[in-house]
C-alpha cells in the first residue's frame, strides 16, 4: 500500500503503544447521518453555584463542607472506586472435573487495594482548562506532579492515574472544572499494554519508542496540532476517536515530578492551547476523556517509559453528533472514518 492511499481505502494501522490494530475506513466520512443528536451544554454557567457540591464552601453528599479554597483543591472521592484498607483475598473457582479428576481452576478474583480522590482545577465554576490562566494551570500541574510523588511513595501502590473527563457526554457528574487520581495496588489493563511495547523496544533496540515516534512525526508534520519548546500535541497515526490526540514532552521524560520548571510551564501552555483548539472546532465546550500515563511507581526504574497524555474526545461532525464504540468495534476491533490526519490538519487550522 502507498502513502498516499492511506487516505482513500481501507485499511488497518499498529497502535505501537499497545500492540492492537485500529481500521481506517476513510471512504465513509461523507455517509449521511439519521442517528442520536445530542443536547448542547449550557452556553454559560455561573462563576459560583450554591448547588455545586465542588463549589468553595459548598457541602458534599457525603456532609463533608468544603474549604473556602481559593485555589486547585484536592480532596478523598466520597464515593471511591478503590478504598486503602481491604483484607488481601484471592478466590479461584474450578472448572468441573472429567472422571473423577479436578478440573483446572478457571474463575478468579482478588482484592484490589486503591486511593481514589478529587482535583478541583479552581474555585471558579465555570472555567475550564482552556479558560484558566497560564499561572492557575500551571499550579494544576504542580498539584498533579505532588500527587503522583505522595502516592506513588506508598509501599503497595504500583500506579497513580491522573485524568479528566470533560462534559456530561463522556460522564462527568458535574460540569466544575475538576479531575480524578485513583492509585492502584495493580497496574491497570492499559498501562499494563503500554509497559510490555515500551520496555520490548527499549532492549530491543536501547532507544525509547516515543523519542524515536515523536521525531518521526515531527519530520513528517502532517499529524502535529501545535506545539511549543518543551511540549508536542499531535493526532497519532492510530488514533481511534476522531479527533483523538496524544501529548508528548520532547525530552525523554517518565512521570510529572521529573519535569524541570520549563516543562511544567510548556505542559501548562499546551493544554490550554489544545483544549482551546478543541472548544473552537464547533464553538462548544469540547467533551473529552484524558488522561496522564506515567512511569509505574513499583520501584523499578522502566528506563524506556516515556511521559505521555490521552485526548479522547467522542465529537465526530458537530456539536452534537458523536463516534459511538459499537457493533463492530466492540466484537471486533476500533474502527475510524475521519483519518488522525484529517483531524489534525482541522485542529491545527484553527
Amino acid at each position: 500500500m502507498r502513502h498516499h492511499e492511506l487516505f482513500s481505502r481501507p485499511h488497518r494501522r499498529l497502535n505501537q503503544l499497545t500492540g492492537e490494530w485500529v481500521l481506517v475506513s476513510p471512504h465513509r466520512t461523507q455517509r449521511p447521518w439519521l442517528g442520536q443528536v445530542e443536547t448542547l451544554p449550557p452556553a454559560e454557567l455561573p462563576a459560583y453555584d450554591p448547588n455545586c457540591y465542588l463549589c468553595p464552601g459548598n457541602t458534599r453528599a457525603n456532609g463533608a463542607q468544603n474549604p473556602a479554597y481559593t485555589e486547585t483543591f484536592v480532596f478523598e472521592n466520597d464515593f471511591a472506586a478503590l478504598l486503602p484498607d481491604i483484607p488481601l483475598e484471592r478466590v479461584s473457582i474450578r472448572a468441573p472435573g472429567v472422571d473423577g479428576e479436578i478440573g483446572p481452576a478457571l474463575l478468579h478474583a482478588e482484592a484490589e487495594r486503591g486511593i481514589c480522590r478529587v482535583v478541583c482545577f479552581s474555585p471558579r465554576h465555570d472555567l475550564t482548562l482552556a479558560q484558566m490562566s497560564q499561572a492557575d494551570v500551571r499550579r494544576v500541574v504542580e498539584v498533579w506532579a505532588e500527587q503522583y510523588r505522595e502516592l506513588g511513595e506508598i509501599d503497595w501502590v504500583q500506579s497513580v492515574l491522573i485524568f479528566e473527563n470533560r462534559g456530561a457526554m463522556m460522564g462527568a457528574s458535574n460540569p466544575h472544572p475538576h479531575g480524578q487520581i485513583w492509585a492502584n495496588e495493580q497496574l491497570p489493563n492499559e498501562m499494563r499494554k503500554e509497559l510490555a511495547t515500551q520496555t520490548a523496544y527499549w532492549h530491543e533496540h536501547n532507544r525509547c519508542l516515543l523519542c524515536d515516534y515523536l521525531a518521526l512525526e515531527l519530520a513528517a508534520g502532517e499529524r502535529i496540532v501545535c506545539a511549543n519548546e518543551t511540549w508536542v500535541a499531535l493526532a497519532p497515526f492510530w488514533a481511534v476517536w476522531p479527533f483523538e490526540t496524544l501529548v508528548l514532552p520532547r525530552s525523554h521524560t517518565g512521570a510529572l515530578p521529573d519535569l524541570d520548571e520549563a516543562g511544567r510551564e510548556g505542559l501548562a501552555a499546551i493544554l490550554r492551547e489544545l483544549t482551546a483548539r478543541y472548544d473552537r472546532l464547533f464553538n462548544v465546550t469540547f467533551p473529552y476523556s484524558m488522561g496522564f500515563h506515567q512511569r509505574p511507581t513499583d520501584g523499578l526504574a522502566h528506563d524506556g517509559w516515556h511521559l505521555h497524555a490521552h485526548f479522547y474526545p467522542p465529537l465526530l461532525r458537530s456539536a452534537t453528533v458523536r463516534k459511538f464504540m459499537v457493533g463492530y468495534e466492540m466484537l471486533g476491533q476500533p474502527q475510524r472514518d475521519l483519518t488522525p490526519e484529517q483531524a489534525a490538519e482541522r485542529l491545527r487550522e484553527i
